[in-house]
């Protein structure tokens, strides 16, 4: 089915089970413990082993040799592989080449080696026996010192520019040029990245953790030179990924060379330590900000340049992509610079490029606002924008973002706060309020679903779509069901294995939309097979309460299934994004206590207003932003990978040195949503919300600590050392 024209009345429309908050339906096997995890799948195949990954101890050189004797004779050991026996590896898409060290390394804790014995203990007291001799080379760990040698990268639409920037930015009245810096962050999802992995034959069959199964099916196949349709990965059930189980990863590879090597299945995980070296993280930006305003605050000339590192072959983070819609504005530059850094894998991280840039870009906005002495949530509705700013006859599909400003001003008390920094007080706590806009593209992607009717009246759902604790068998059960007149408990959810339709996958907030929506078409589809077998008019039949009706016959959907019916089809988008720029906004606000004496930051209350969209299940959205609100609070007060600038590696590489909010820091949260139908994005009118919450997040609280206390922070994250010797006295 071809998505062309804007949706007006559909079935969907009739919201008796869309739109409803609704527990999730795959909650009970969760908290019951009975949702099978990755590594947790003992029973999908007999005779696992075990496989412990030996990761480089260097960050940059070459293996001279391998002393592999002890670990052979160590117990229980059943294989051992290298690169030396791996065969030839091909190159994925998304760059695999790297996820199997040899002879080159080109960043620590890269893979070296899988130790596959009877028991994870004998596996992992066997990795500890081999000997690797290395030739280490000198390598470049520090972004700011290598931010001069960053060249434009090959990716698409590095830079942008409309008008004249340098001559309007010259010619405005008041203007703002500061640069701001994002750390490298940690994904630090619970579940470890993990996978079984057993050959039938030339088969491989593989039980993972995984985002987007079809994109890792691909790499996998391409990687080990074999057919795509050789491989099946299942996914049912994520433990968390925020971007981090994207793409093929090490466990995934190595689960599959040591189980040809061992000619029997073989099950890994990638320890915590691992999971911030050997896997992927959200790079570190340096980002340089102008504006220039005329005296009643129109934006005349806005301009952001960005610089990442990754390694060679790598992507920039692109933090520069908020800004060319964001704000209007007649002359405008942006520019993206990418610096090789010889760290582990820079990639995608819970809105990437727009969670690090709004950081960056709406403590500018702020900054800019106190330069006009204008009020920061009059500065940022005064420069709303209807229209693409740099192409600006490409209109917004939607846009309430004016909307969310005002009504989250009115929730939050906005007119009650001082302007003067460090106004207000309450004992020896410095109380201040910060606001920041929220922005995030809202991206289709092509989706399909397999649809079956049975006799019972049972419908199920099949698509490799994946549930990475969002909630996506819920809504997806809520479309069927709506779709075909059914309660939801008649309505069976089959999710994450590449024996199913493609799907968009977890992913850049497009997993919501584009899959429900895929599921709609094959829905038609079957509501098209259901009126023909029972002689019915499909353009004049209901589906209600579990019967199918047409001018005074009724006949139950049972009835018309006879021995089953089954039909797929998939959703497709043709040109739209390119009639219309599809996003999400917000608004954030934050309230902070800094204490005045120790210059400890207490987070005392936080709203969000969204534009996202219809909303599908307004339980597990506000969910979702409660969560993205918590990590963008981590982001602004002390989540850092610290990096050993002489060895190259994230020292805090586990979960007790790197720091993330905890239920002590989480204060009073409140989401709302607005009522933002969007008929161009989809037949279900939604967008996504689930990286839309964050994105804005850190500089609220940044603007906040400022209102507070007077100091300007532009280095995440705002840690105590940063406060302490610059607090107003008492």
């Amino acid at each position: 089915m071809k998505f062309e024209n804007p949706a007006t009345t559909n079935p969907i429309d009739r919201l008796t089970v869309v739109g409803k908050p609704t527990d999730r339906i795959d909650g009970p096997l969760k908290v019951s413990g009975r949702a099978p995890y990755a590594y947790e799948r003992h029973d999908v195949v007999p005779n696992q082993a075990y496989g412990y990954v030996v990761g480089a101890t260097i960050a940059k050189g070459k293996i001279r040799g391998m002393d592999l004797a002890a670990a052979k004779a160590a117990p229980g050991v059943v294989a051992i592989v290298t690169a030396e026996n791996a065969g030839k590896l091909g190159k994925g898409e998304m760059n695999t080449a790297h996820l199997l060290a040899g002879p080159n390394v080109q960043h620590y804790h890269q893979a070296v080696a899988l130790v596959v014995a009877e028991s994870f203990e004998q596996a992992r007291a066997a990795a500890n026996l081999v000997k690797v001799d290395y030739e280490t080379e000198d390598g470049a760990f520090d972004l700011k010192a290598v931010k001069d040698q960053a060249v434009k990268p090959d990716s698409e639409d590095p830079d942008t520019a409309a008008g004249d920037f340098a001559a309007g930015f010259a010619a405005a009245p008041v203007q703002l040029d500061e640069t701001y810096t994002t750390p490298d962050h940690s994904h630090a999802m619970m579940e470890p990245h993990a996978s079984i992995a057993a050959w039938n034959g030339d088969q491989l069959n593989v039980w993972t953790s995984n985002q987007m199964i079809n994109w890792t099916k691909g790499d996998l196949a391409k990687t080990l030179g074999i057919d795509k349709e050789k491989v099946r990965l299942m996914s049912p059930f994520i433990g968390g990924g925020f971007g981090g189980k994207l793409f093929l990863r090490a466990d995934t590879l190595l689960a599959a060379l040591g189980a040809r090597e061992a000619k029997r299945p073989v099950k890994v995980t990638l320890q915590r330590p691992l999971m911030a070296n050997n896997t992927t993280h959200r790079p570190a930006t340096i980002q340089r900000i102008r504006i220039g305003t005329d005296e009643a605050g129109k934006i005349l000339a806005i301009a952001h340049e960005g610089w990442s590192g990754d390694l060679e072959d790598g992507q920039p983070e692109t933090a520069v992509n908020q800004t060319r819609l964001l704000y209007a504005g007649q002359d405008r530059m942006t520019k993206t610079r990418l610096a090789v850094l010889d760290l582990p894998e820079g990639n995608a991280m819970r809105a990437p490029g727009e969670a690090p840039g709004m950081m960056a870009l709406e403590i500018a906005i702020d900054e800019m606002a106190e330069r006009l002495k204008m009020d920061p949530v009059e500065f940022r509705i005064l420069n709303d924008t209807q229209v693409d700013p740099e192409k600006p006859e490409r209109p917004f599909s939607k846009r309430q973002f004016v909307e969310c400003m005002k009504i989250g001003a009115e929730r939050f008390g906005w007119n009650a706060r001082k302007a003067q920094p460090g106004a207000t007080r309450e004992g020896s706590l410095l109380i201040g309020h910060g606001v920041a806009s929220a922005f995030r593209n809202s991206m289709v992607m092509t989706s399909g679903a397999r649809v079956k009717l049975d006799n019972r009246g049972v419908v199920t759902v099949e698509t490799d779509m994946t549930d990475i604790g969002t909630g996506s068998y819920t809504i997806i059960a809520q479309t069927a069901a709506e779709m075909m007149g059914l309660p939801l408990h008649k309505v069976e959810v089959r999710l994450g294995d590449s024996s199913f339709p493609v799907s968009a996958g977890s992913g850049g907030q497009w997993g919501a939309n584009s899959s429900t929506a895929g599921v709609y078409a094959a829905c038609v589809k079957l509501r098209e097979a259901v009126a023909a077998k029972l002689g019915f008019n499909s353009e004049d039949v209901t589906f209600e309460n579990g019967e199918v009706r047409s001018g005074n016959r009724s006949v139950p959907l049972a009835e018309a299934a006879g021995d089953g019916l089954t039909v797929e089809d998939k959703m497709e988008y043709g040109d739209l994004d390119k009639k219309y720029q599809q996003s999400t906004f917000g608004a954030h606000f934050v309230e902070v206590g800094v204490d005045s004496l120790t210059g400890e930051v207490r987070l005392r209350r936080m709203l969000a207003v969204c534009a996202a969209g219809r909303i599908l299940n307004p339980k597990s959205a506000r969910s979702q932003v409660i969560g993205a609100m918590t990590m963008g609070a981590g982001a602004a007060l002390m989540e850092e990978l610290a990096i050993d600038k002489r060895r190259g590696f994230f020292v805090n590489h586990d979960l007790a040195g790197y720091e993330v909010p905890v239920h002590a820091d989480i204060p009073h949260q409140e989401v709302v949503f607005l009522d933002d139908d969007d008929p161009i994005s989809s037949p279900m009118k939604a967008k996504g919300v689930g990286e839309l919450g964050i994105c804005g997040v850190g500089a609220a609280v940044a603007n906040a600590i400022y209102n507070a206390t007077g100091i300007r922070v532009r280095d995440y994250p705002i840690t105590l050392d940063k406060l302490i010797d610059r607090l107003p006295q008492a």
